[in-house]
């Protein structure tokens, strides 16, 4: 009689595609209880980012607009969308890691774990940024028009504009994380990272150049500052983890991939 061992962790193809479909689901839940939620609030999201409009239609003609008959409520559908995305987010990103979790080793898990708790709250902390800065961009790029102008707006175009903006900016302060995760994995070292310092500041001012005004430099501050701080702080970071990499090394007189070019 012929028996198969089964390797410890690792699942059937039938209950891989089981554990998924239940992971899929709690999920698809969270997203559909968000994207309700984010409907039932995206009238306030959306006065929200009328806000800057209102005050500019104080000193000119400026309107958001609606080019087609169901313009207003494609726009609502679209907040509620990006706002369950972002609120449902704990949950799928929860199901996600629980499901890839057993196919990764200690070593994987433990980075994975502090990835999400470290890159979470710097995403929320850039869109806070992005929040506080479109208003300044907003009329900043709307005051190049005469105040005998009319500003008339297509409200897709400016809610999608708005977004972009703030979810650049949330991604952007994400980004150094990735850089302290590719250092751990070996595969990034301090020691490049040292030398390419001025071409990472170069890329991060003409990034805070993009998603800022060119002629407003207190905003491009305001982005590039903190983005360069953290930059800092993962530069640091990896400093500390190469240099404990390699004393454990040299004691095991074994060769430290990440010091190799």
């Amino acid at each position: 009689m012929n028996t198969v061992t089964v390797a410890r962790g690792t699942m059937p193809l039938a209950d891989h595609l089981r554990e998924a479909r239940r992971r899929g689901i709690r999920a698809a839940v969270a997203l559909a209880v968000g994207v309700l939620a984010g409907f039932v609030l995206s009238d306030q999201v959306l006065n929200l980012l009328r806000a800057p409009i209102e005050e500019l239609a104080a000193s000119r003609n400026a309107s958001l607009n609606y080019d087609t008959v169901t313009g207003a409520f494609d726009l609502k559908l679209k907040i509620a969308l990006f706002c369950g995305v972002i609120v449902s987010s704990p949950v799928w990103l929860l199901e996600v890691f629980a499901f890839v979790t057993p196919g990764l080793t200690r070593r994987e898990k433990k980075y994975t774990l502090g990835f999400l708790a470290t890159a979470a709250p710097l995403f929320a902390t850039g869109c806070a940024f992005g929040f506080l800065l479109f208003p300044r961009m907003v009329h900043m790029l709307t005051g190049f028009a005469s105040t005998e102008d009319s500003t008339i707006l297509t409200a897709s175009y400016y809610v999608d504009f708005v977004l972009k903006i703030v979810l650049a900016i949330g991604i952007a302060f994400v980004l150094p994380v990735f850089v302290v995760v590719l250092n751990f994995l070996g595969l990034l070292s301090a020691q490049a990272l040292s030398r390419s310092w001025r071409v990472i500041v170069v890329i991060i001012t003409l990034f805070s150049a993009l998603v800022t005004p060119a002629a407003d430099v207190l905003s491009m501050f305001f982005v590039a500052t903190p983005m360069s701080a953290l930059f800092g702080v993962a530069m640091a970071i990896t400093h500390l983890h190469d240099r404990r990499v390699a004393r454990r090394a040299l004691t095991a007189d074994l060769p430290h991939p990440a010091l190799t070019e």
